[in-house]
């Protein structure tokens, strides 16, 4: 009897062990953002424009894994949740974001070296992901408080007839709007353009307003629509 017990307990061990592994899973993103609504809907239609692209070609390109979550938590905070994500998955993300706006956090700077010493790639923005959406549609390099930004998108989208006239963060389908007149490719360049002093060095994120990393996320993403 009591090597049966044994038996069964080295068993349910090796069933734990084989559900403990995770695999390496190639062409997989896992992005966590700060905000609940327009972040993760933005890349949710990024995600659905993928599945529809690459779907009837896996023969020729893996179709990726791209999980996301909008979580609503301050930027120290989002990189411990994004930790416990990577715990909680059953597979091993190839490529792991985290996408979040300064707004009034003065942990941002040290939230993005927590992320980049944990192999995480950060998509932030300064001051928020609005300033992104704007480049959609025009280059700014003004630094403008991230109220400001929202009142710029109001103006957009009644001159553009985008949703219902107003900026909302709600909007399921805020990709393709925004993606109006190659609006993606814009904006890239845009924060390109905006990003090439920053990117020669000494700035600190938090110092660097307006500025937005979203643009290497995107490209990374958009590669598979191309």
């Amino acid at each position: 009897m009591g090597s049966d017990d044994l038996f069964k307990k080295r068993r349910e061990n090796r069933k734990q062990r084989k559900y403990e592994y995770k695999i390496p899973k190639v062409n997989s993103y896992l992005i966590v953002t700060e905000g609940e609504r327009t972040e993760p809907l933005y890349f949710k239609g990024m995600q659905k424009l993928i599945k529809e692209k690459v779907g009837g070609i896996v023969d020729i390109i893996e179709q990726p894994v791209i999980d996301i979550y909008g979580e609503g938590c301050s930027t120290a905070r989002l990189i411990e949740v994004t930790d416990q994500i990577i715990k909680d998955a059953k597979i091993m993300y190839q490529n792991v974001w985290v996408v979040f706006d300064k707004d009034d956090f003065e942990d941002f700077n040290q939230a993005i070296k927590d992320g980049v010493n944990r192999g995480y790639n950060i998509a932030w923005s300064n001051q928020s992901f609005e300033y992104w959406l704007y480049l959609h549609f025009n280059y700014s390099d003004s630094a403008l408080h991230r109220h400001q930004w929202s009142v710029k998108l109001d103006e957009l989208f009644k001159k553009y007839n985008l949703g219902d006239g107003t900026y909302q963060k709600n909007y399921e389908d805020i990709y393709n709007m925004v993606d109006m007149y190659n609006g993606v490719d814009v904006a890239i360049k845009h924060a390109k353009r905006r990003m090439a002093e920053f990117e020669k060095g000494g700035y600190q994120p938090s110092e660097y307003d307006p500025g937005t990393m979203v643009h290497k996320l995107v490209e990374e993403l958009k590669k598979y629509l191309e």
